[in-house]
Parts: C-alpha cells; structure tokens; sequence
C-alpha cells in the first residue's frame, strides 16, 4: 500500500514539471529531414558531426539574411530570437555528440578540425550581429526587446563547443600518436 500511494505522489510530482519542460523544448530546432539524415549517420560520427555544423550554419545564414534585408524589419526580431536559440541548441547537441564519439574512441579528428573552423565563423558572425546592433539605435532597441539574452547564450554555447573541440582535438592526436582511436566512419 505504502508503495502504491508512493508511486502516485512521485508521478503527481512529476507531472508538475512535464509542462514547463515542454514550454522550455517544446519546439525541436530539427525538421524532420535532418532529424531523419541525423538518424542514419548514428554510426558515422564523422558525417554526424558534419551534419550538425550544416545545419547550425545554415541558421546562421538565415538570422544574417533577415537582420540584413529591409522586407523583414517589422517582424524579424521573434523569428531572430527562435533561429539563435535554435543555433545554441543545435551546437550544444553537436557538442555533446563530441564527447559522447571521443569517449568511445573514434578518431573524429577530421570533423573536429570542420567543427573548429565553424564554431569560429559562427562565433565571428554572431559577435558582428551584436556589434551592429549595437551601432545603430533602431537596431539595439530590437535586439534588448526579442533576443539579446538568447544571442549571448548562444555565444556562450558556441565558446563553449569552440573550446571543448580544440581540447578534444588536442586530445585525440595524443591517443593517435598512441594508435588508441577507433576508425569512424
């Protein structure tokens, strides 16, 4: 009886945290396509790990094509704000997939070095939209109101993923010279 009425507080408890877990990720930063190409490259970190940095770049892209063609001023700032969020998330995810694949040993020195170079031109154009915002009164002013706080988190994930895939490159020509890698395909 004691375990029954246990079980029903736990999942009363936990119910209580279900929606604002949802309202946080509700929304996957994936289509279905990539979700789908993400799927068959499970056994290929270094396609996997290329698929990621497409997809964040193509974010990229798109966040610096609305912040720069007049046609999408009025409405911009919410599709901004979700576009960064999603480029954070997509880095963090290609992140932990990083030290999930180096833990495991693969030799994904290749897509490091992809991964590096990325994060860097992210983390390049992603300081360029808050100096330019920064430059321009109009501009600031959308960026304090729809994204700022999301555009320094995204920031800090690129840094981040920047950082942990210069260690773990460091760390794989270490085991390398060790020939301690598995091949990855």
């Amino acid at each position: 009886m004691k375990n029954i009425a246990s079980a029903v507080l736990l999942l009363i408890f936990a119910s209580a945290f279900i929606p604002a877990a949802h309202a946080q990720f509700g929304r996957d930063p994936l289509n279905s396509k990539e979700i789908g190409a993400l799927r068959e490259t499970r056994q290929a970190p270094n396609d996997r790990l290329k698929l990621y940095a497409k997809y964040a770049k193509a974010r990229v892209d798109t966040v610096e094509h609305l912040l720069s063609d007049p046609r999408f001023a009025a409405d911009r700032g919410p599709q901004v704000h979700d576009l960064l969020q999603d480029i954070g998330r997509i880095v963090d995810e290609m992140d932990d997939n990083v030290d999930m694949y180096a833990g495991d040993k693969y030799d994904i020195r290749k897509p490091l070095k992809d991964i590096i170079q990325s994060d860097t031109e992210f983390q390049l154009k992603l300081r360029q939209i808050k100096e330019n915002a920064n430059s321009n009164p109009a501009a600031a002013e959308e960026l304090r109101k729809n994204y700022q706080f999301v555009l320094d988190d995204t920031l800090d994930s690129v840094n981040s993923s920047l950082n942990n895939a210069r260690k773990t490159l460091d760390e794989q020509e270490a085991l390398a010279k060790q020939k301690q890698l598995r091949k990855a395909e």
